[in-house]
């Protein structure tokens, strides 16, 4: 038999023989001929069989086998995975690709049950109870293969630049950044572990170590009880950290270089599948991205009709998606960042401008949604120690913190950014839900 190829390969393949691996997407099984569409993990393609339904009563063994072949078509459950040999034929009037495959025979590797849990209108918490199924689709397929190649996108932009690639540990025993919104557990000897909630600390220890320049890709962990449709109570954080900055904007320079890069690949290299399947297309954002300190955001707001509701001098969620609408209307770009915000709101290691008392950071929104945190970080150990009692931090709590600081530390800065959000509003996608493998959330914990 013929070595297994992948439908994708099928297109430059000349007539002849040929076996293809993949599941059983839909059977058609007409009076006088058989057809399945077969998907493997790179596409799809259409099998035919003409149909044999009796035996006469001198029939050989090649007629015996057309009938079994027929019968064993007739019984296939969706989701069956099978290989499947025959005879590839390149005909133009098949929509799927211009190429089928004439049926020589099946394996059949492993049955389905003849009725699956979930359908094409099934609801988005049935779908996630069966989400192996629900990743069969095309779309769901192309997610994934999206996000991979943005991640290999953005390591080849830190790579090609110098920087080092940290994995830190997720078992801390100390909050990262606060008391909030965290998961403990039972170590050994007594001791209690915290899930992290970034590599905050550890991406600001490679900067005392003298790496320079830093970056992770990596779970972090919330125990925040939000339902929203961009929040998880595990997820993949993107983080890059620098050293011998001179503000903020060093920081964010390097974001958009980078997130113009990345995006550019994907549009390179699933552009016009994006289109195909999500009906959007993938835009390449120009650099620089469009800059608004938050007062100025927070009163073009204003102008536009919305009150924003929180006190703390933030904007909602609804004040992002306004600033988002001007900054389109204006810019006609789909990044801003948010800047100069009051200490008040940001934790304690951001530094602070002498002269306007605010702090050298900023929040990335994209498509009106909030994807990044990044600052400048305070890397004067006095400083940083007034900054956290004035937050009511406990200063023994952060010895192993401070430490990094009392030998030397170059000023630096960086950014943590949402992996899932980032490829949600890349697809035009609804919720996190739909571009994490496995969701977690304050109601799941399965599969």
């Amino acid at each position: 038999m013929s070595q297994r190829v992948l439908v994708k390969q099928l297109q430059s393949l000349p007539d002849g023989p040929v076996s293809v691996s993949g599941w059983v997407e839909t059977v058609r099984d007409q009076k006088k001929v058989q057809f399945v569409i077969l998907r493997d993990e790179t596409g799809a393609v259409q099998l035919v069989n003409p149909a044999t339904r009796e035996l006469a009563e001198d029939a050989g063994p090649e007629a015996s086998a057309a009938l079994a072949l027929t019968e064993t078509i007739s019984a296939l459950a969706t989701g069956t995975f099978l290989t499947v040999h025959g005879q590839l034929k390149h005909d133009e009037r098949v929509k799927l690709g211009g190429v089928e495959i004439k049926v020589a025979a099946l394996d059949i590797a492993a049955e389905a049950l003849p009725e699956t849990p979930i359908a094409a209108d099934s609801g988005m918490d049935k779908r996630m109870d069966w989400r192996f199924l629900d990743l069969r689709q095309a779309r769901n397929n192309l997610i994934f293969r999206v996000q991979t190649t943005l991640e290999h996108a953005m390591r080849t932009y830190w790579v090609e630049r110098d920087y080092i690639e940290i994995h830190s540990p997720k078992l801390m025993s100390s909050p990262s950044e606060s008391n909030a919104e965290l998961f403990s557990m039972d170590y050994f000897e007594d001791k209690t572990a915290y899930l992290a909630q970034s590599p905050q600390h550890f991406k600001q220890m490679a900067q005392s170590a003298g790496f320079g320049k830093i970056f992770e890709i990596g779970d972090v962990f919330r125990a925040d009880p939000s339902f929203t449709s961009r929040h998880a109570t595990e997820f993949t954080s993107v983080d890059a950290e620098i050293s011998w900055i001179d503000s903020h904007e060093d920081v964010a320079r390097m974001q958009e270089e980078l997130l113009q890069f990345a995006i550019q690949a994907v549009k390179d290299k699933h552009g016009a599948e994006i289109e195909e399947l999500f009906g959007i297309e993938v835009v390449v954002p120009t650099v620089p991205f469009p800059r608004i300190p938050l007062a100025e955001a927070r009163e073009t707001v204003k102008q536009r009709g919305y009150e924003i509701p929180r006190t703390d001098g933030d904007l909602d969620p609804e004040g992002e998606r306004q600033v988002a609408a001007y900054i389109e209307e204006t810019y006609g770009h789909q990044f801003v960042f948010v800047t100069d915000y009051h200490p008040e709101i940001r934790p304690f290691y951001h530094m602070r401008d002498p002269e306007t008392g605010m702090t050298r950071s900023y929040d990335l929104l994209f498509k009106g949604v909030e994807i990044t945190t990044g600052a400048q970080r305070e890397h004067r150990v006095r400083i940083l120690e007034e900054q956290a009692v004035e937050k009511g931090l406990d200063l023994a709590g952060l010895e192993h913190y401070l430490d990094f600081f009392r030998y030397g530390t170059p000023p630096h800065g960086g950014f943590g950014m949402g992996l899932a959000r980032l490829l949600m509003l890349l697809l035009g996608e609804s919720s996190i839900r739909e571009v994490t493998f496995l969701f977690r959330g304050p109601t799941r914990l399965a599969p």
